[in-house]
């Protein structure tokens, strides 16, 4: 069987507006993750770029459920010795709740150029309100 491989008019990109209120962190980051890659078109191809926009609202109402907020811990380093930092995701959350989001499905995505490629189509917005009215979102 021969994979077929789309062309460039048939890679149209859509753009999704996700509400993240009351969400699960996890299980809104994978439908995140799978429409940045385009996995939910039929002709989804894993080298190539044909993902969609996400644009994410109300970040700030995400749920972590168990006990992830006081015992997932998130760290980032300097760069100089003993400039390693840790933060509880519970107050990362409260704080940076775009960058929880973001960090999340960069997490999903390809660790490869690719990938820095798809994570640029990821806006997310603290509150209910998105600068993104032009590109006419479908959702939410």
């Amino acid at each position: 069987m021969k994979t077929v491989l789309p062309l460039d008019y048939q890679k149209t990109r859509q753009w999704h507006l996700v509400d993240a209120d009351g969400q699960i962190l996890g299980r809104l980051a994978t439908r995140i993750a799978t429409l940045l890659r385009g996995k939910h078109k039929p002709l989804f191809t894993t080298h190539l770029d044909a993902g969609d926009g996400v644009i994410v609202v109300n970040a700030g109402k995400i749920r972590l459920t168990g006990r992830k907020a006081d015992r997932k811990m998130v760290y980032r380093h300097s760069g100089y010795p003993g400039g390693l930092k840790a933060e509880a995701l519970g107050s990362l959350v409260k704080t940076k709740p775009e960058r929880v989001i973001t960090d999340a499905v960069r997490g999903m995505l390809p660790q490869t150029p690719l990938g820095d490629r798809m994570i640029r189509r990821l806006k997310v917005y603290r509150g209910a309100e998105h600068p993104h009215a032009a590109q006419k979102p479908v959702g939410g």
